[in-house]
């Protein structure tokens, strides 16, 4: 069903109610005209008729069920809306108890609240009910009066007249639009915030926000707006299923992270937005590298590069295919990789659309090049363009900085000094639980695995070692969040 625009403005069914009222209109007529003119759905209209409020309504459905303990309801504002957006998505069914409470708050029939969409979608038991309850037509005692004359089809200058007012009724709703350029500017700056928010903030706290935000920009693509603010906002919706498909995974939930992924590239579709399609491709490059799929990362990456986004995503994903072709041990493909992720730095133009989470910093590139090699066999070039990164004056995205701590400390390992490997590590190990990515315990799992292959193995400051590197993994954010089901969605 296709989504209903926002009604007209208060003061235009205010004005509307009270000149039809003044002309002796019925409650009936006033919301039959509300739901023509103002394209409402049946119950919202019968609302505004009555000049209710959303809360106004709420309040009274609660004294009318409060006094029937068998429909008592406890509804408030979002409720009552959400029962007349129904069938759309961001709506609830009401229930046929609801639907008798509405009826008798705005004097009418459970019928008159209902219209051939909702129908369509209740349940057949519930629309057996609502036929044994609909009163039979009464017939006359000398059997059934004829049918009434049909009205005469309008032609001449009436059928020009109608024809005219039918059009200038369409424009007048066309024009409409439940979004403006200044809250299309405001939604981009939030999105913008927690794309930066994520880098030094709270994981799940930040996830929170930007599912709001995004259930913000999904509530007003329900509504109507003009072509050129639908492309914006799904654009502004691709970016938060993006950003959330990537917190998703780095909280260790592939599978739902993959689900966000796949939201973001039909957005983008609709949207047609080579940026969008590439950071997507950037993000489920991710996904599939930390999923074990590291030939999909590899074709994801290349995917994306091939949009020749603007802006710093070019130079992420030439970074995520040299990490990729890198654990696969094709080491000079990776460095084939690490050269064009150069090349893509020294070729940038523009900005990046959201930055923060969405950019690749020197800071970012340097993390995955020393990444590569480091698992080419180059510990000790790994160990020098790390120290030289992590001396550059902060701030650093925390979670980028403990991975180059991470890989610092396993040039260490490689090059036979555990004190430097434990000095390294320090910062990794004093990170807050909820801030133990998934990807930073894979890191440091690796680490651990490589001081088991060292000839330090065995040692009690290897053992020492890996004893904390474990400690740490029992208290990191995706195993919280796998003993806490559903905290996201609070």
């Amino acid at each position: 069903m296709a989504p209903h625009p926002k009604p007209g403005a208060k003061r235009d069914r205010d004005r509307l109610r009270l000149e039809m009222t003044d002309a002796g209109c019925d409650l009936a007529q006033i919301a039959m005209e509300m739901r023509v003119r103002f394209r409402m759905r049946p119950r919202e209209a019968w609302r505004h008729a009555h000049g209710l409020t959303l809360q106004a309504a709420a309040d009274r459905l609660n004294d009318l069920g409060g006094a029937r303990p068998r429909l008592a309801v406890a509804a408030d504002a979002s409720l009552v809306g959400k029962w007349e957006k129904w069938p759309t998505a961001s709506g609830r069914r009401p229930s046929l108890g609801v639907l008798a409470l509405l009826a008798e708050l705005y004097g009418c029939g459970v019928d008159d609240l209902l219209d051939f969409a909702d129908r369509q979608e209740l349940p057949p038991a519930d629309l057996q009910l609502l036929r044994r309850r609909a009163p039979a037509p009464a017939q006359p005692a000398d059997g059934p009066e004829p049918p009434a004359a049909k009205a005469p089809e309008p032609c001449g200058i009436e059928l020009v007249s109608i024809a005219s007012e039918e059009s200038a009724a369409w424009a007048r709703w066309a024009e409409t639009t439940n979004v403006g350029d200044i809250a299309l500017e405001q939604l981009l700056a939030d999105t913008r915030a927690v794309a930066d928010d994520y880098l030094s903030g709270e994981p799940t706290a930040v996830f929170r926000e930007t599912r709001a935000l995004r259930n913000r920009v999904f509530a007003l693509l329900e509504g109507h707006q003009r072509p050129r603010q639908s492309a914006d906002l799904y654009l502004l919706a691709g970016y938060l299923c993006g950003l959330l498909a990537w917190m998703s995974s780095d909280l260790g939930d592939m599978r739902r992270a993959e689900t966000q992924g796949r939201t973001a590239w039909l957005c983008a579709e609709i949207a047609d937005h080579n940026g969008l399609r590439a950071w997507t491709l950037s993000t489920r490059s991710k996904i599939a590298l930390w999923d074990g799929r590291t030939k999909d990362a590899i074709t994801l990456a290349r995917r994306g590069a091939a949009y020749h986004p603007s802006g710093t995503a070019g130079v992420l994903l030439a970074c995520q295919e040299a990490d990729a072709w890198a654990r696969l041990g094709a080491t000079h493909q990776a460095q084939a990789a690490l050269t064009h992720a150069a090349e893509a730095q020294a070729a940038q133009h523009g900005e990046d659309d959201i930055a923060g989470l969405f950019s690749c910093s020197d800071f970012r590139r340097v993390n995955y090049a020393t990444g590569v090699h480091l698992l080419s066999g180059h510990a000790a070039t790994a160990l020098e363009e790390a120290t030289s990164a992590l001396a550059t004056p902060p701030p650093h995205a925390y979670g980028t900085a403990a991975q180059l701590h991470i890989t610092l400390a396993c040039a260490h390992v490689a090059l036979g000094d555990l004190d430097g490997a434990a000095l390294a590590l320090r910062p990794v190990l004093a990170l807050a639980p909820e801030q133990r990515l998934a990807p930073v315990a894979e890191r440091l799992r690796e680490f651990a695995r490589a001081i088991a292959r060292s000839p330090a193995a065995g040692g009690r400051a290897a053992s020492s070692l890996q004893e904390m590197v474990e400690s740490w993994y029992l208290e990191s954010a995706p195993r919280r969040l796998a003993l806490s089901p559903g905290s996201l969605a609070d």
